[in-house]
């Protein structure tokens, strides 16, 4: 496992857990604290699912491209469209789950046999292939990466909906989220049975008012960085607008690059233009930016949100979109906020051109919490943070999206195999650990004052909103995640280290 797959270093862990068991609230409130409590307990949570006899709500894969993190970068292209087809391998039963409800009805076996034993078999086949793909390029694939390839179907009435760390050698380790109660907001008809407009949620347990949530609930741990002796105590802010020119794509060039679609969701993209999956570094470099400083061409991308209101986008028939079980009126963020900062304890080094970061886990549903890095709020109580949960604002407040990136640096990759082992969270006491040195830390603020309140009627959930997904993560709040490329010009991000480490607030 990468670095910051292991527990201590888990975003969600190192503060939020040691009061959760404390902040439950009742009628309906805080159930996510003793969530958090126990999915992080030695193979905590729950035994392996059995899909017979129960409504399965959902399919849990392993999530192989987290376990790969020896890759040659000869073969990473290839293993990045074998990975995106493991993806769309798990789409595909999902959509076969949603409309069988009735074949599942009169066979308690129909899931293991019908699409569980399939779905096995098609990712064997894609795991030799990446195995085979790696040891061309020089490399070593792991022993027994068909171990990988057994899936499980998760019961809509286990109060936890995802496995934790993929079904390691196919263990449940617990983690993962409620899904939903209550058979899943109570929609059992047909494919309609996991909630929302295109029947994959969100539910009305995926929400909460935010005047229920406590006070400084959630300290994040890398909050507003650098006021400590020898620290870096400044920052930089770069505007590059809200995607008025609504470039919106469903690709993932850092984790899919190559691959159409890669994402199986829609992204915003703010700062460079020319960004799909097919776009090289050079194309990145030499790509026109929406920010208002030309010197920062880097990338900035998240899941967009809508409005499940029963109207349709531009994409409702396209991969991505409707297709992938994406559906309402997509709406941008009314305000972006794009600021580095610095490091508690030491001063910051540039980045390296063409630095990718991923936070959070487009997958945290059925992969549990060690990648997991939400904060969702509304504006004038940014005090009140939560992680598994869409906000229910008060009229005349926004919605607020909140991400902190990792900010250590291995020194040497711009990449990782796994997209994540080149980066690391700081510790408890701001440093980075071994050897890693401190990068300025991208903060993302996104404000969205143009979402109607949701309305819960009779256990149901009236015009949610919702991040877009992939179709079995089912919309949970949980999965959130940023993405980010640095293609800042040389002297604009030396100036920008100066700023921070000279405790300057620039623009």
């Amino acid at each position: 496992m990468g670095r910051n797959t292991r527990k201590r270093r888990t975003p969600l862990a190192t503060k939020v857990i040691a009061g959760a068991a404390a902040l439950a609230i009742g009628g309906g409130g805080l159930v996510w604290a003793n969530f958090y409590a126990s999915a992080h307990e030695e193979n905590g949570g729950h035994n392996a699912t059995k899909s017979g006899g129960t409504r399965v709500a959902t399919i849990n894969c392993p999530d192989v491209g987290q376990k790969l993190t020896r890759v040659p970068r000869k073969a990473r292209w290839g293993v990045a469209r074998e990975l995106a087809r493991l993806d769309r391998q798990i789409t595909d039963a999902y959509t076969r789950l949603a409309e069988t409800r009735q074949a599942q009805a009169g066979d308690a076996s129909y899931v293991d046999n019908a699409i569980l034993a399939p779905l096995k078999d098609k990712r064997a086949a894609t795991l030799d292939r990446i195995g085979i793909n790696i040891n061309r390029a020089g490399g070593q694939a792991p022993r027994d990466l068909g171990r990988f390839a057994r899936c499980q179907g998760v019961p809509a009435e286990q109060p936890g909906g995802g496995q934790g760390d993929g079904q390691d050698d196919g263990q449940n380790n617990g983690g993962g989220q409620n899904d939903g109660g209550q058979n899943d907001g109570g929609q059992d008809n047909g494919g309609q049975d996991n909630g929302g407009q295109a029947g994959n949620g969100p539910v009305a347990d995926d929400f909460i008012r935010i005047e229920d949530v406590p006070p400084n609930s959630r300290n994040l741990p890398n909050g507003l960085a650098a006021n400590g002796d020898g620290g870096s105590t400044g920052s930089f802010t770069t505007e590059c607008g809200t995607n008025e020119n609504a470039l919106r794509n469903s690709d993932n060039v850092i984790a899919a690059p190559g691959v159409s679609n890669g994402a199986q969701h829609q992204h915003d993209y703010v700062g460079n233009q020319a960004n799909n999956a097919f776009a090289s570094d050079e194309d990145l470099a030499n790509g026109e930016t929406s920010c208002q400083n030309q010197g920062d061409r880097s990338t900035y991308f998240w899941p967009v949100l809508r409005i499940q209101d029963g109207t349709q986008d531009i994409d409702q028939g396209q991969p991505g979109g409707g297709q992938d079980g994406n559906v309402g009126k997509i709406v941008a963020p009314t305000d972006v906020e794009l600021k580095f900062v610095g490091n508690r304890t030491s001063d910051v080094v540039a980045m390296p051109r063409a630095l990718r970061i991923i936070t959070g886990d487009a997958k945290s549903f059925t992969n549990g919490l060690n990648n997991a890095n939400t904060a969702w709020s509304c504006t004038g109580f940014e005090d009140r943070q939560v992680t598994d949960k869409y906000p229910i604002c008060p009229e005349g407040s926004g919605v607020v999206r909140t991400t902190n990136f990792q900010s250590c640096w291995d020194g040497q990759n711009t990449d990782s195999a796994n997209h994540r082992t080149h980066m690391d969270f700081v510790e408890a006491d701001g440093t980075c650990s071994n050897g890693f040195q401190a990068v300025p830390q991208l903060q993302v603020r996104l404000v969205y004052d143009n979402i109607p309140a949701p309305q819960i009627e009779n256990g149901q959930v009236v015009n949610p909103f919702a991040l877009d997904s992939f179709p079995e993560q089912l919309h949970k709040p949980i999965t959130d995640h940023n993405d980010f490329i640095n293609f800042f010009d040389e002297d604009l991000m030396n100036e920008m280290v100066e700023c921070i480490n000279s405790g300057r607030d620039c623009q």
